[in-house]
């Protein structure tokens, strides 16, 4: 893996940060894409390698042309992309706004869409790429008052699917990790909503998150970042959701 080039969208902090200094440490060089160009600049400080900071909104048309023209002028195709940006959003089936749904599935599903379409004609040329989706548990299930974040990865796990059952003997690998609750300033804001909807107070709504995973704990990104990395050495798993729930999910 040495040297491979690799995209890591979502790198700015969370899961995203933990999986881009992963892959740093293992030997690769990765492109770090982001709102936040000051999130990326701490992601790269921790990086052990050569790193690209790249400040784009992933769900603009665009932006999955513009950050790999960037890449390619610099360093090359991408070779490893990690499609870890997203986002949750919380609320009654009724107060689920047009803007709320849209919203989930442009960052969700349509810009993992647009990045995995951009990189395969190289990868498919190299014969061989890696390509992991950052889903969710909620890829597999459905659970109250989160219609559009569910669908939005209901559907990413869609397309990975297919992805892999067409790329299978081109040498490229499609894969989605499906973490649970994760510690994460995601799951901080998830907390938040739980105090402002129903009175509890924050170590009361962490204490029921944390009792949705058998193991009784939320996951860490390190566990995250390690499911990423088994997809990315692995050549003979494709078309896979890999759970990262402590057992939520059978």
């Amino acid at each position: 893996m040495t040297a491979r080039v690799a995209l890591v969208t979502g790198a700015g902090r969370g899961i995203g940060r933990e999986i881009a200094r992963r892959l740093s440490g293992e030997g690769l060089r990765v492109a770090l894409v982001a709102r936040d160009r000051d999130q990326l600049a701490r992601t790269a400080s921790g990086c052990a390698g050569a790193t690209m900071v790249l400040p784009a909104d992933v769900t603009e048309p665009e932006a999955a042309e513009h950050v790999h023209a960037e890449i390619e002028r610099t360093w090359g195709p991408v070779e490893v992309l990690v499609a870890g940006a997203g986002a949750g959003h919380s609320a009654r089936l009724e107060r689920t706004t047009d803007a709320d749904w849209q919203r989930m599935l442009d960052l969700n599903l349509t810009a993992p869409f647009r990045f995995v379409r951009r990189a395969v004609p190289a990868m498919r040329d190299a014969g061989w790429g890696r390509i992991v989706v950052v889903a969710s548990s909620a890829a597999h299930i459905g659970e109250p008052y989160i219609a559009a974040y569910t669908a939005s990865k209901h559907g990413v796990l869609g397309l990975v699917r297919s992805a892999a059952a067409e790329l299978a003997r081109t040498g490229v690998t499609v894969n989605a990790v499906c973490p649970g609750y994760v510690d994460t300033p995601m799951t901080e804001a998830t907390i938040a909503n739980i105090v402002a909807s129903s009175g509890r107070s924050p170590e009361q709504a962490r204490e029921a998150l944390e009792r949705k995973q058998p193991i009784g704990r939320l996951i860490t990104p390190a566990e995250v970042a390690d499911a990423v990395w088994f997809c990315v050495a692995s050549s003979a798993v494709t078309g896979q959701a890999i759970n990262v729930d402590g057992g939520a999910v059978q």
